[in-house]
């Protein structure tokens, strides 16, 4: 139940956010909305604004708006000024500029909302900071440290003989020993029983010290909402980078294509939920960041596509054909729905044999 709620709400939220930033700019320039719908599919309700329609579809993993198009206004010889009227509040009738920060206002909410999700996470629970003490915070898979039995909450109390009050005299001993045969004195976390252990550190070539694969143990130090805006912020430049990096790296065949439908994301969420709070609000901000940025890919049928479209019809200073523009929405439409298609398949197949 929680894994279900936590998927509606983190899907739901990433859309209305995107789908409201489109809303107010075209609010702000002028476009007539005829809808703003949460969910999509058949329409549960709707309440009538002054103009436009806010309902709720049946499937609650969605959201859109629906601006006024010149191809639905009809011809009306007895009112031709209402008919010009609404005609200038058409998404057409705007300069290319507006319907450029109409498209755009969306992928925008959705790195606003990422930022807004880190301050608040930094804010509520603090900053992860690595601790001083002597206690491990995890272990790396098939390393030394692992192998040997050593597990999250252990806490080393010597080296050699030498004893380690803190994190920076463990590493002391470790970084110094590359190869030979340590013995540790542990405090286990499970137990409390204090055991002794042999582990050879493994050579790091990169920075020329001996490693046995474990990391500090990390606390949340508070912070004012002043750093926590400003973490928030480097957190979101952070990651639009690496996701950027990422996407660049896979199209350019430096690292195999590895795509995600949105069985393997619900997974995700549903496993950031049982983690607790902090977890499924950093998840929410990292996906709203990913969202954004793939609806700014130049795929037809997404924010980018539409950019494009509107960038070629800049540069030639006259718009495309409504039927050939028609046809570039619904053959990236089709490629989309069967890129979707294939990932999904590809997320069940893997869940299958799992």
């Amino acid at each position: 139940m929680i894994t279900t709620l936590s998927i509606i709400l983190v899907f739901g939220l990433m859309v209305m956010v995107h789908e409201l930033g489109h809303f107010l700019v075209a609010k702000r320039s002028g476009i007539k909305i005829l809808e703003f719908a949460f969910g999509i599919g058949p329409k549960v309700f709707g309440i009538k604004g002054k103009e436009t329609l806010y309902s709720i579809r049946i499937f609650p993993l969605g959201g859109f708006v629906r601006f006024l198009s010149a191809e639905e206004i009809e011809d009306d010889d007895d009112d031709v000024i209402s008919r010009q009227e609404l005609l200038s509040r058409s998404f057409e009738s705007k300069s290319i500029w507006k319907k450029m920060s109409v498209i755009v206002a969306g992928p925008l909410m959705n790195f606003i909302l990422g930022a807004v999700l880190f301050i608040m996470v930094f804010a509520w629970f603090g900053v992860p900071v690595a601790s001083s003490d002597n206690i491990i915070g995890s272990t790396m898979e098939n390393k030394p440290a692992s192998l040997a039995g050593l597990a999250a909450g252990d806490r080393i109390l010597a080296v050699n003989g030498i004893t380690t009050p803190d994190w920076t005299a463990v590493t002391e001993q470790i970084h110094s020993r590359p190869g030979e045969k340590v013995s540790f004195k542990i405090e286990k976390a499970q137990t409390k029983q204090v055991v002794t252990m042999d582990i050879t550190p493994e050579y790091d070539p990169q920075s020329g010290r001996g490693l046995i694969g474990i990391t500090p143990n990390v606390v949340n130090q508070k912070v004012s909402v002043l750093k926590s805006a400003q973490y928030g912020l480097q957190q979101t430049v952070q990651f639009t980078q690496m996701i950027v990096t990422y996407i660049v790296q896979m199209i350019t065949g430096k690292i195999p294509v590895e795509l995600s439908g949105p069985v393997a994301v619900a997974q995700v969420i549903g496993e950031g939920a049982r983690q607790g709070l902090s977890n499924l609000l950093s998840l929410t901000g990292i996906l709203s960041i990913q969202f954004g940025i793939l609806n700014l890919l130049p795929i037809p049928a997404l924010d980018g596509g539409q950019l494009a479209v509107l960038s070629y019809e800049g540069i030639r200073r006259k718009p495309i054909n409504a039927e050939k523009k028609g046809w570039i929405q619904l053959t990236g439409f089709v490629l989309l729905m069967a890129l979707m298609i294939a990932v999904t398949y590809k997320d069940i197949v893997n869940l299958l044999t799992k």
